[in-house]
């Protein structure tokens, strides 16, 4: 099968869209969670919402890491780049997430610090091996997907004994967010999730059960095609119907219950758990995110340079904490498509390329006001 197609078929959707006004209660309002960015920009690229019975309603949630990342972070990279004058590699995503006082990594790097964009942990490496006498440092970020790689580059830099090479690690978890937002002082209004794709596929589907149970919310893993979120809605809609709260798996194509055995076990080899991490928008929450092993710490950027821990504000007027946890939506924002364009972003969820702010500009949904 070629994977893509299969899944953008017209009739099926017609078909799809069919069978969930059929199946919804007229009197009930649901409230799906898709925790994933790619959901979003599925979601609105391909029109799923429009296929919908309005009372079938899509809550945009956190599963975006460079929206989530604060920007205390964003200012320790700099001051990485600034003060120590080390190479601060990282993804493009990140280079312009606004930090304080309007900087970013794009403008830090205009004005002369040594900040490259790269597109895996290999690229870094490399370039650590080709400037043994200056200090080259990862600024890492992304959910379980993509911190075995991360891993990787760290057991590789420690196997070549590059002592030049360390990691400014910001890798969060996807179970402790959901967990967040459920259990947070004024919880948000939601009936299920779809359970995200890329983590899945490392993580399993077994990973959420307890979560389910306990929180007697049902989950479909989802994959990012149009049909896989109709079909992953469908399936939630006939759980809610029922009364139902369990884990199914709509993305069994690429997901397995256990996940990818070998790349748990190399985080968990790599990594452990930090007490709390704060989230843009969730806060601080205890055991999110992942720092290195003292076995590694030769390779931990935080301690090699001493980063002081940063709590810093966002943009006053930007409504990008409140859209992560699923309190509002992106036309709720008053500057959005005003002052804060993908040219001149106030916050990340308009600069990451899985920002739910992204995805309204770049798919039309802007004039669509909330109320």
């Amino acid at each position: 099968m070629k994977y893509i197609s299969e899944f953008r078929q017209h009739d099926l959707a017609r078909q799809l869209a069919r069978a969930i006004a059929q199946t919804v209660d007229p009197d009930r309002h649901y409230r799906l969670m898709e925790f994933c960015g790619g959901h979003t920009h599925a979601i609105f690229r391909y029109g799923v919402q429009d296929l919908m019975p309005p009372n079938v309603e899509f809550i945009h949630g956190p599963g975006c890491p460079v929206c989530v990342l604060p920007t205390g972070r964003i200012d320790n990279a700099i001051q990485l780049a600034e003060r120590h004058e080390v190479i601060l590699c990282t993804y493009a995503d990140l280079m312009r997430v606004p930090a304080t006082g309007r900087n970013s990594l794009l403008k830090a790097k205009a004005g002369g610090c040594d900040i490259r964009m790269v597109y895996s942990t290999q690229d870094v490496l490399k370039i650590a091996r080709d400037n043994p006498d200056r200090p080259v440092v990862f600024f890492a970020i992304g959910f379980e997907t993509t911190t075995p790689p991360t891993a990787v580059a760290i057991k590789q830099a420690q196997a070549e004994r590059l002592a030049n090479f360390s990691v400014f690690c910001n890798h969060v978890l996807t179970p402790a967010a959901m967990l967040a937002i459920l259990d947070a002082p004024q919880p948000v209004s939601i009936d299920a999730f779809l359970g995200p794709s890329h983590v899945s596929t490392i993580i399993g589907s077994q990973a959420y059960e307890p979560f389910a149970e306990h929180h007697a919310k049902p989950i479909v893993i989802a994959g990012f095609e149009p049909l896989d979120v109709m079909q992953s809605a469908l399936m939630l809609i006939r759980q809610l119907n029922e009364g139902r709260h369990e884990v199914e798996n709509e993305y069994s194509r690429a997901v397995t219950r256990q996940g990818n055995v070998k790349a748990q076990a190399l985080m968990r080899e790599v990594f452990e758990l930090r007490p709390q991490f704060e989230w843009r928008g969730l806060g601080l929450i205890p055991d999110s995110a992942l720092k290195l092993k003292p076995d590694y710490a030769d390779f931990d950027a935080e301690q090699r340079f001493g980063l002081p821990a940063i709590r810093a504000a966002d943009v006053k007027g930007c409504e990008c904490p409140a859209i992560l946890r699923g309190a509002k939506k992106p036309q709720d924002c008053k500057l959005l498509g005003t002052v804060c364009t993908p040219e001149n972003p106030m916050g990340s969820c308009m600069v990451s390329s899985e920002g739910a702010c992204a995805a309204y500009w770049s798919y039309g949904r802007l004039s669509r006001r909330s109320g």
